[in-house]
């Protein structure tokens, strides 16, 4: 009995495949470039990063571990550098396959330490980094008229300097390659909003925007993009030290989400700053503030 209805279901189907592409189509424009095929079977999601070597400064804590976690997410392997080498490790070890991952110890003020470091990916990956997060960071307050010099100098050595030599040395590995890529620099919101008692903070911020500017026009044309956000206030532990009830308040009052970010929320964004997915931005800086500077 089902040999004989074999031919009649056959036929059933035929019919219902035939009606079903005239009632989706419909509502398909002709030039659109959407296949039936696209519907019925739809396209498999991958991974924004597959297998790509990412590198992330200050990956050992806040938003640097963050953005470590988002790209193992979307399939990078990812190398966290922090001057705490047991820091970096700590974030490595959060990751879904921490082997396929690598911890350094790095000084991001320091040319031969960021040598050494690549040296240490070259030898464990065969290859160098195509994507870059200057996420390294430290954030010093002082009133203007009191401030030490050797604190300013401190501040802008990573900040500012730290980019400079990371981003130098990554983008030539690069091109020496014969590899494109992309950089993130991490700002700040301060880079706009001058604040009492963060005048070296807030310069060194300002400066990684020209930063990113200047170099995004040079390396566009060597298949380098770069980019970078400016977060607004984000819980992170370079932020607890400070944290009090009038930064609550500060917040609710100023920021229209009412609440401070979080370090992930960074993370997703700078994640597709770094992939194809934002193909044509060269030079951007975006905010990333819930609202703050508006």
């Amino acid at each position: 009995h089902l040999l004989q209805l074999a031919p009649l279901l056959l036929t059933l189907e035929s019919k219902l495949w035939k009606l079903g592409t005239r009632v989706i189509t419909q509502g398909i424009p002709k030039r659109s470039g959407v296949q039936v095929t696209d519907i019925f079977f739809p396209t498999i999601m991958t991974t924004l990063f597959d297998g790509e070597l990412a590198l992330v400064t200050g990956g050992g804590s806040g938003i640097g571990r963050s953005v470590c976690q988002v790209l193992d997410r979307e399939g990078a392997k990812v190398i966290a550098a922090d001057l705490n080498y047991t820091n970096a490790k700590e974030t490595v070890n959060l990751l879904k396959d921490p082997v396929q991952h690598l911890a350094i110890s790095m000084d991001v003020t320091k040319p031969d330490s960021v040598k050494v470091g690549l040296s240490e990916i070259m030898k464990k990956f065969e290859a160098a980094p195509t994507l870059l997060v200057n996420s390294a960071g430290i954030l010093r307050t002082a009133p203007f008229l009191s401030e030490e010099l050797t604190n300013f100098s401190n501040v802008m050595d990573v900040n500012l300097k730290g980019s400079f030599v990371v981003s130098q040395a990554v983008a030539n590995a690069m091109t020496q390659h014969g590899l494109s890529g992309s950089i993130v620099n991490i700002a700040s919101i301060a880079a706009k909003v001058g604040h009492p008692n963060y005048a070296s903070y807030c310069s060194s911020k300002g400066a990684v925007v020209s930063f990113s500017a200047t170099i995004a026009k040079e390396l566009a044309s060597k298949g380098i993009r770069v980019n970078c956000v400016l977060p607004g206030i984000i819980r992170t532990p370079m932020m607890e030290g400070g944290w009090n009830d009038d930064i609550d308040i500060v917040i609710k009052e100023l920021t229209p989400l009412g609440r401070e970010g979080k370090p992930e929320e960074v993370a997703e964004v700078i994640a597709f700053l770094l992939s194809k997915r934002s193909s044509y931005m060269v030079g951007a800086c975006l905010e990333i503030t819930g609202g703050l500077h508006m």
